[in-house]
């Protein structure tokens, strides 16, 4: 999944270059930010003029075999002063393409104002990621989970993990989750830059910390394969080993031993099991060997 990194103005360089060229199959989000993240470490979301509905818009709809809906990013450092905007045009993007079922996916980190609005602004069926981040403006405060959080989540908001780099704190994610807001897929955020954090937010490993926090394995490897495929709703049977299905296949192995993680905060949780990966196949081909680490821990 590539969630972001292209806006229209770079969306074909995606399309062919990295989607045309992939063993993987890939579906992506456009950014509403017409130059998507090739403003990094600069938000793309300053000036508010790069947020191109029109073009958002066109490229969603000249592109939804690929393209699921559109990306916003939240945060007070990508947006600065123009607040909610973004996510406005987002939704108004995904609306003028004519796409049914186009979703926004709004990233938080510190969010802008009043979170509860943010939140009020998203419609069923789109999704929040990041939903458990400590950045700051997040959806625990006090110890408690705001009641816009809540009220999205029944209305069937879609609550992503996205750990990534600096967006899973479990001081965040331990009461957002008893007091109610239960994560419906297991994202792993994982980058070039992620992938080098503290937090080592490989996906295996990500889920491995959901099954150390009282979720069952069925319950993690449902939110890693079945719901996000349900979310793409591009291929039937996909995420599943049903008869019929497309033959992309992870093997993992449950081992059962101490073990420690560490969230994006430092904050660190021992477990007694972790899900390490055996071997991967892509439509009934082998998929290269699992990268070494964190899988390597002994």
């Amino acid at each position: 999944m590539s969630a972001d990194d292209a806006g229209a103005n770079t969306f074909s360089a995606l399309k062919h270059y990295i989607v045309g060229q992939a063993r993987s199959r890939i579906y992506a989000f456009v950014h509403i930010s017409s130059i998507g993240l090739s403003g990094f470490p600069v938000g793309e979301m300053l000036n508010i003029d790069y947020a191109d509905v029109d073009q958002a818009a066109k490229t969603l709809a000249e592109n939804h075999e690929l393209v699921l809906g559109v990306k916003v990013r939240e945060s007070l450092d990508v947006v600065g002063n123009n607040g909610l905007e973004p996510l406005k045009r987002a939704v108004a993007a995904c609306e003028r393409s004519g796409v049914k079922g186009a979703r926004v996916m709004c990233h938080i980190g510190n969010a802008p104002g009043d979170l509860g609005a943010l939140l009020d602004t998203l419609r069923p069926g789109d999704i929040l990621t990041h939903s458990y981040s400590g950045a700051g403006n997040n959806t625990v405060q006090n110890g408690k989970l705001i009641a816009a959080a809540l009220a999205a989540k029944k209305r069937g908001v879609i609550i992503d993990v996205g750990h990534g780099g600096g967006s899973f704190d479990y001081t965040v994610a331990e009461p957002a989750i008893q007091q109610g807001l239960v994560p419906d897929t297991i994202g792993s955020d994982i980058h070039a830059v992620s992938g080098n954090t503290p937090g080592m937010p490989y996906l295996p490993w990500v889920m491995s910390k959901f099954l150390n926090m009282g979720f069952t394995l069925e319950q993690v490897v449902t939110m890693a394969t079945s719901a996000p495929a349900k979310v793409i709703n591009r291929l039937d049977k996909l995420g599943t080993l049903a008869v019929g299905a497309p033959a992309d296949v992870s093997i993992l192995e449950l081992v059962e031993g101490p073990v420690e993680f560490v969230d994006t905060r430092k904050n660190t949780r021992k477990g007694d099991k972790y899900l390490k990966p055996v071997a991967t196949v892509r439509a009934g081909r082998p998929f290269g060997r699992p990268y070494p680490a964190p899988f390597s821990y002994p």
